[in-house]
């Protein structure tokens, strides 16, 4: 990684993720694509299935100059931009969800706005040392990660004897 890449958000044609990501590793581009299993239903049977984290988006590691060139990879739409910048996304970010992934720990994705809750840190468990934010959802603790540069939160249940709240 040179001292100029960042981390930009790309934004992808759906369910074109994984294709486009491939495309970019080709051409020498890092690419990371956060990918976690899911249990799908159909009539007849259950199938486990590697899915992108986020819906639509992957990271690109490089520099500002060549953003036009990633564009160039067929089911690349745009990059993420917010009030007129390009998103980036901390290289601590990265890290992180890539560790949660590892985990294997079971991971949702939301959008919706959250309203603050506790600040906790998790105290066992693969995630120990983390510190977010605690909410309620359906009888059940979650504890957040916020990925700012693409407005999205990863939801994981983390059961309530691993929470310990932090006293602002």
């Amino acid at each position: 990684m040179s001292e100029n890449s960042r981390w930009f958000v790309m934004y992808t044609a759906p369910r074109a993720e994984k294709k486009v990501a491939e495309r970019l590793s080709e051409k020498g581009i890092e690419v990371y694509l956060p990918m976690v299993d899911q249990i799908r239903q159909w009539s007849d049977r259950k199938k486990k299935v590697r899915v992108p984290l986020f819906n639509g988006y992957l990271f690109v590691n490089f520099t500002k100059d060549r953003l036009w060139e990633a564009l160039q990879v067929s089911g690349a739409v745009k990059f993420v931009n917010f009030s007129g910048e390009h998103a980036t996304v901390p290289q601590t970010e990265i890290d992180t969800i890539r560790r949660i992934i590892e985990t294997g720990v079971a991971v949702e994705v939301n959008t919706d706005p959250i309203e603050k809750g506790e600040m906790v840190k998790i105290l066992g468990g693969p995630l120990q040392g983390f510190e977010g934010e605690c909410v309620q959802k359906s009888n059940q603790d979650y504890f957040i990660i916020r990925i700012p540069g693409i407005n999205q939160n990863m939801l994981i249940n983390v059961p309530r004897k691993y929470l310990e709240v932090l006293k602002g």
